[in-house]
């Protein structure tokens, strides 16, 4: 079996730098690789850039200086095995949850019998395949962010990017959706980014949790999580709690490298 770190990059930044139109030093020198089959969370204190980085991992945003790579091509040059996942749903509200998922499909052109195929298979992953004809008015939540998790899938990505999808949500629909989400990542074989404000979430979900230091964010402390079952009782033990208090004080210390100049 190849060894993960010597497995190419999926993922590259290299000397990136973003800074906005009024000024603002978003991020600096950031450098990462990300590979395939990993799950790394994004994690920091408000502001620190975690969802820019996203965002141009994505090519929704492009880098001030600096290089991003993804599946081997420029970010955002590679769309169709990419997907993307917001804090918020998204949804249209005037279409089903099967019109709102097979969007993605229909804009690819693809057709209507291949298209209601994987609509049905990308609901049934995340246990929504009874609620096809509903409308999102009628869902919670929770139900509603399974929908544009469906949405992302149903185009068969090797890369999932997730913006604080569930920061919105109680906690006991969190828990669940971090069990669907880890479930997904390895039936699928996925490559999950995920930012997150939470230490707990970004422990339980994570392979790797890359730390950001903020004004301007950069990478402060990369660090690797515990192998190993991720379930109810993995909360509870004490390899967690450690962990937990592992990334927390990683966390803490980002507060020390911040940097007055910019």
């Amino acid at each position: 079996m190849v060894s993960m770190m010597t497995t190419p990059a999926q993922i590259t930044l290299a000397h990136v730098e973003k800074r906005f139109g009024n000024g603002t030093l978003a991020l600096s020198d950031m450098n990462l690789d990300i590979r395939p089959g990993e799950f790394v969370s994004f994690l920091g204190p408000s502001g620190c850039g975690k969802s820019t980085a996203l965002r141009m991992i994505a090519g929704l945003l492009e880098p001030t200086a600096g290089q991003i790579t993804v599946n081997g091509k420029p970010a955002g040059k590679g769309r169709d095995d990419v997907s993307f996942v917001f804090q918020d749903a998204t949804l249209m509200p005037w279409a089903s949850v099967f019109d709102n998922v097979l969007l993605p499909l229909k804009l690819a052109g693809i057709g209507k019998a291949e298209a209601a195929r994987r609509v049905r298979e990308a609901l049934d992953m995340v246990g929504l395949a009874k609620f096809e004809t509903s409308y999102p008015r009628e869902l919670s939540g929770g139900m509603k962010m399974r929908v544009s998790i469906a949405r992302a899938m149903v185009t068969k990505p090797r890369l999932l990017l997730m913006d604080e999808p569930f920061a919105a949500l109680d906690e006991m629909t969190r828990f669940k959706l971090n069990n669907d989400v880890l479930e997904l990542w390895r039936k699928q074989g996925l490559t999950v980014v995920f930012v997150t404000h939470s230490v707990f979430e970004s422990v339980y979900l994570s392979s790797r949790v890359v730390v950001m230091g903020s004004r301007p964010g950069r990478v402060v402390h990369d660090l690797a999580m515990p192998e190993g079952p991720r379930d109810a009782h993995y909360r509870t033990t004490a390899a967690y709690a450690e962990t937990c208090r592992r990334v927390t004080e990683a966390l803490e210390g980002t507060m020390d490298h911040v940097d007055l100049n910019h």
